[in-house]
């Protein structure tokens, strides 16, 4: 079933638009929420709060890509759902990549800080275009999926420690380049 004939099964108000995007990106959308969570049952829970996001969600909405789509409606109910989580220290996996990241980005949670997140975000991906493809790939997969470092060297077929390497290579030159932007970090 293409990505379209979904769009459309959801524009009807068809269940089977439900069942098509389950049988289609279920395993990728549960490969975000259990690498936020690392918890099956959490995650499982997060991936059904999507497909109901995504019927309430089309129409309007009518995404040219629903992968990228799902996966951001994923993340998103993951990331709170770590939230609610997170007073219970549930999850030392991501609470480890949320820190790894807090010496390039640290903000606190101002009226300010919410406005500069959208020039900030536009600053992050354009520093991210400046690096090489496999860097890239790295970095995201790392702080956007929430891979482990283990899947990441599989992934590209090199080491952990290279791997560890290049992302704490990455965030000193994120940080330097934010910095030379006028972020306080």
């Amino acid at each position: 079933m293409t990505d379209q004939t979904i769009v459309d099964l959801f524009w009807r108000r068809s269940e089977d638009a439900i069942q098509g995007t389950a049988q289609k990106y279920g395993k990728y959308l549960t490969k975000i929420a259990m690498n936020v969570l690392n918890c099956r049952e959490d995650s499982e829970e997060c991936v059904n709060d999507t497909y109901l996001a995504a019927w309430k969600q089309i129409p309007p909405d009518r995404p040219q890509k629903l992968l990228p789509y799902l996966g951001r409606i994923t993340r998103c109910l993951s990331l709170n759902r770590y939230d609610y989580l997170k007073a219970q220290k549930r999850n030392g996996e991501f609470t480890v990549q949320l820190t790894e990241l807090e010496e390039c980005l640290s903000a606190p949670d101002t009226i300010e800080n919410q406005y500069e997140q959208g020039e900030l975000s536009s600053e992050i991906s354009a520093f991210l275009r400046t690096l090489s493809s496999d860097k890239r790939n790295i970095f995201i997969r790392r702080y956007w999926f929430s891979d482990s470092i283990t899947d990441i060297a599989k992934r590209f077929d090199l080491s952990e420690s290279k791997v560890k390497s290049i992302l704490f290579r990455v965030r000193k030159q994120l940080k330097q380049h934010l910095e030379s932007e006028g972020y306080r970090i």
